[in-house]
């Protein structure tokens, strides 16, 4: 079985949601303009460092979505995101903080990780370079607002920044936060992750398998002010029997119905 950080984190966000997504077969329609918007600001960065046209490259990328229904927030529309996308690659230029050598080898690297005969842990990183002149893992983030930096030290604290120290056994890790608002922003965060950070998780990592692997998948109710998960979940469809919050959110991989008979041996 091939284990990554989106797979831990979701069990443990809610194991029925695993169970869901990765026995079920569903999973969520792409209509989130952000995370889409995202997967497109990331293939710009790559032209940027490959000395392309960045800009060019993301109106390319994000032009594949013009005519799709797309769910917008914070009024967002798609001109919009594509002008404030080009606003942060020019900036993202202009002050030269981040360097990365040998890009075609260095963006989007994958790193796997043995875990047993049968199991294997994998994550691509985005990128590998330098901060101010300083060699560090560098992870790209777009969002629509700042990224808290007090208390000091809160990025130590990131799972998936301590996932990727894990495994590369790299210690200076640093975020590069674009943000989308009506001035543009870009913050460079950068941290260190301490070895014992790092056994942590991978205790994490063996803990949550061997439960998943027991299959263990009972739900982690989310419906609890303030913070209520479940209301966002796109699964809640299927947790609550509701067939039209299932087709506007999911959609079923092709052949997963196959799985129904098998998923009955996880009771």
């Amino acid at each position: 079985m091939i284990y990554s950080y989106t797979r831990v984190s979701q069990y443990l966000m809610c194991p029925r949601r695993y169970r869901h997504r990765y026995l079920d077969g569903w999973q969520e329609k792409d209509t989130r303009s952000a995370m889409l918007f995202g997967r497109a600001f990331e293939r710009a960065l790559a032209a940027y460092f490959l000395r392309q046209d960045a800009a060019a490259a993301l109106s390319q990328e994000w032009k594949l979505y013009q005519d799709q229904k797309l769910q917008y927030s914070h009024g967002d529309t798609w001109d919009r995101m594509l002008e404030q996308g080009i606003e942060l690659l020019d900036r993202f230029c202009q002050e030269d903080r981040v360097r990365v050598r040998q890009p075609r080898r260095n963006l989007q690297i994958k790193f796997v990780r043995p875990l047993s005969a049968q199991d294997e842990f994998v994550a691509y990183v985005d990128a590998l370079g330098r901060l101010d002149d300083r060699d560090c893992l560098i992870e790209w983030k777009t969002t629509s607002a700042r990224y808290p930096e007090e208390p000091d030290g809160l990025l130590a604290l990131d799972p998936q920044l301590i996932c990727y120290s894990w495994i590369t056994g790299i210690s200076d890790v640093a975020q590069v936060v674009f943000v989308r608002k009506r001035l543009v922003e870009i913050q460079y965060l950068r941290t260190t992750i301490n070895d014992e950070q790092r056994r942590e998780f991978g205790q994490l990592v063996e803990t949550t398998i061997q439960q998943i692997e027991s299959a263990q998948f009972l739900p982690h109710s989310g419906i609890r002010f303030p913070q209520n998960p479940c209301s966002s979940c796109p699964y809640i469809g299927l947790c609550l029997g509701r067939q039209e919050l299932v087709e506007a959110a999911l959609i079923r991989r092709p052949g997963a119905e196959q799985l129904d008979c098998l998923d009955e041996l996880h009771y």
